[in-house]
């Protein structure tokens, strides 16, 4: 072990790992300088009980309180505080999705290592879209956990690396895993309840590739395989690079089930002597009835070849499945790797050598001092390399976004936007767009009419109160305040909204409405109603000098008719606001005149007005009434019977009538 003292200058370089494993959690605190992980200080600790299964934790208090004491542990040998840790999550339930994208560049400047970190993740947001269009609706939500650049391109070729080059368009292709939610929400409960702080997460067989096979032996179709209690995590290598993740959810517990099964012995005594078989050549136990054994590890891994078989057959199918074809060279490593003639079965069905299926341990890696002698076997492998994406924080980690009062966490990249959180929570798009209300139909002259819906509010996104939108930029505990967009309502129609707005013409000095008969669904009326869905209006409307003289009941013979001063025929059309003098050959007009006479009630008075019009309208009232029109005091407020009125509105007798000005 190093002299802390002497190596550590500031508590914020030390970086602290757990690896949270179905049977021990392991934690290690270290430092890097000089381009080397130097390890302070570890501990190891078993759970006391089966509190995870299969990489996935099922007690989270249980597995809170082992975390606590190993968390505590490295503190009092430390003398300080650890506030912040790197962990990694198993392949339980693992997907990948391997994309290429490209974009397009200032040729004129030199690419940034930013600018390719900016470019690697935007293909895995990509990616994270790619894996939610896939699942269906009872599939678990997933995160993007890590992801490795399988090729680098610049202008559409290959490049080794694009740093300090130039050119117009840049490229990546890039692997990216996913795990389930329940997986990542299970592990930051853990490392929250113990009082620390996740500073990294990524996936362990990502954790354990990137210390256990050196870039330069990944030019090699090479496969790993962390075999832990719950799961074998398997990472393959081909043409310098990490090309395919995959995992089985069998693993050590199984071989510790079937010897249990085999000798009648409880879990942990199994456990323990699985642990055994490759420290010890003979071994004495008794099962659970007091009956005692005394065998060798070969009588021992005889009895039960047939399970190590199974594990062995079911990783290499998994490998062949990804890869294709059987890799060179196989690495094991995990606490499991060690049983004895695992690696021999893995070569077997492989149709490898047997020494092309090899345990690593922690010989094999660079840069890394001061690990104690019961921590080099390959069960510290992963651990150091969780240690090591500490360091390196190549693996952006989550931040935490809060979006409606409903917390998430969102794989962090440079520019996060609100778009980016709707696509993790697979909000609905279209919720983004308003929509029109329903149409509204109605009959008119026995004519179908549909009026569209009005149109609803759009969506409105605020961040941290202030007003956004999908392009705005997150950081960390950013609230978003998101409010679906609306439909809009059904139309509210009028009577009068149904007919020609305005069709008058003047006859003989006297104004005469063109549309005339006003009926809804078969009852007359004049007043101005809602309309509702499905009712027919009718009407009938004058269009010819014929029309109307028929309409009046006039006498058609020995007539003069003038339009607008000119003299026209029977059969002209006629339009809004058209002057007709119609008389006969004489020069009298061939309109009985009558004294008529109306009743009505005005701002609360009964007035009678005798009038010689066809109609009496609403706008010959201001003849007889005193109210200045030429000298506006505000809103001009028109009702008749206690609605708004137009000015052509017919009158008839009891209508009830108010005129004033509103300020």
């Amino acid at each position: 072990m190093l002299d802390f003292n002497a190596t550590v200058k500031n508590p914020e370089d030390l970086i602290f790992s757990l690896d949270i494993g179905t049977r021990t959690v392991i934690g290690i605190v270290g430092i890097y300088e000089d381009e080397k992980f130097k390890v302070l200080e570890s501990c190891i600790k078993e759970h006391n009980k089966r509190n995870m299964y299969d990489g996935q934790i099922h007690d989270i208090e249980g597995v809170t309180k082992i975390v606590k004491e190993v968390k505590e542990e490295l503190e009092e040998k430390l003398e300080l505080p650890l506030k912040k840790v790197s962990i990694a999550a198993a392949g339980r339930a693992l997907k990948t999705s391997r994309i290429r994208i490209d974009k397009e560049i200032d040729k004129t400047v030199e690419i940034s290592n930013n600018m390719i970190e900016a470019l690697e993740l935007e293909a895995a947001q990509k990616s994270q879209e790619l894996i939610d269009e896939e699942k269906s609706k009872n599939d678990l939500k997933y995160y993007c956990i890590g992801y490795s650049v399988v090729n680098y391109y610049l202008d559409d070729s290959f490049i080794e690396n694009l740093e300090g080059h130039k050119g117009e368009k840049i490229g990546v292709d890039l692997l990216a895993t996913f795990l389930p939610q329940v997986v990542i929400d299970s592990l930051y409960v853990v490392v929250n309840r113990a009082g620390l702080e996740v500073s990294n997460i990524t996936l362990e067989p990502i954790a354990a590739i990137n210390v256990a096979i050196k870039e330069n032996l990944r030019l090699l179709n090479l496969a790993l395989v962390d075999i832990g209690a719950g799961t074998s995590d398997i990472a393959i290598t081909k043409d310098g690079t990490i090309m395919a993740y995959a995992m089985t959810a069998t693993a050590g517990d199984e071989l510790t089930e079937s010897l249990a099964r085999a000798y009648l012995l409880d879990f942990d005594s199994s456990e323990k002597l699985k642990i055994n078989l490759n420290k010890e050549n003979t071994h004495e136990f008794s099962d659970i009835v007091g009956v005692k054994y005394k065998l060798t590890t070969e009588e021992i891994i005889s009895n039960i070849e047939n399970e190590i078989d199974k594990l062995a057959k079911e990783i290499s199918e998994k490998i062949i499945e990804y890869n294709g074809k059987a890799p060179s060279a196989v690495f094991l490593v995990g606490g499991s790797s060690q049983i004895p003639t695992l690696n021999e079965h893995i070569a077997n069905c492989l149709g490898l050598p047997k020494e092309r299926v090899a345990i690593r341990d922690i010989s094999f890696i660079e840069n890394v001092e001061g690990i104690e002698d019961e921590l080099k076997g390959p069960d510290i492998v992963t651990p150091i390399g969780i240690a090591m994406e500490g360091v390196n924080s190549k693996y952006k980690n989550f931040i935490q976004i809060y979006i409606n009062g409903e917390e998430i966490r969102v794989f962090n990249t440079e520019n996060i936007k609100v778009s980016d959180v709707l696509i993790l929570i697979g909000y609905n798009p279209r919720k983004l767009i308003p929509q029109r209300g329903e149409d509204f139909i109605y009959y008119v002259n026995g004519k179908k009419k549909l009026i569209k819906g009005e149109l609803g509010k759009p969506a409105e996104i605020y961040v941290n109160g202030t007003f956004a939108n999908l392009n705005t930029e997150l950081k960390d505990r950013d609230f978003i305040d998101l409010r679906d967009s609306t439909k809009g309502d059904k139309k509210i129609l009028y009577l009068y909204d149904c007919i020609p707005k305005s069709k008058v013409i003047v006859l003989n000095n006297e104004e005469v409405n063109l549309i005339r008969e006003l009926q809804i669904n078969g009852l007359e009326t004049e007043e101005n109603i809602i309309i509702k869905e499905g009712d027919r209006v009718e009407y009938f409307e004058i269009n010819t000098v014929y029309e109307l003289i028929e309409y009046m009941n006039m006498n058609i013979h020995d007539l003069k008719i003038y339009r607008n001063s000119k003299e026209v025929d029977l059969y002209t059309e006629l339009e809004n606001g058209d002057v007709l003098t119609i008389g006969t050959q004489n020069g009298t007009s061939n309109i009985k005149d009558s004294q008529r006479e109306i009743c009505l009630s005005i701002n609360g008075k009964e007035r009678n007005f005798q009038h010689e019009k066809k109609e009496f309208v609403f706008v010959d009232i201001f003849n007889y009434i005193d109210f200045d029109l030429s000298k506006p005091r505000g809103k001009l407020v028109l009702k008749l019977n206690g609605r708004d009125a137009e000015y052509l509105e017919r009158l008839k007798d009891g209508d009830t009538i108010e005129v004033y000005w509103e300020n």
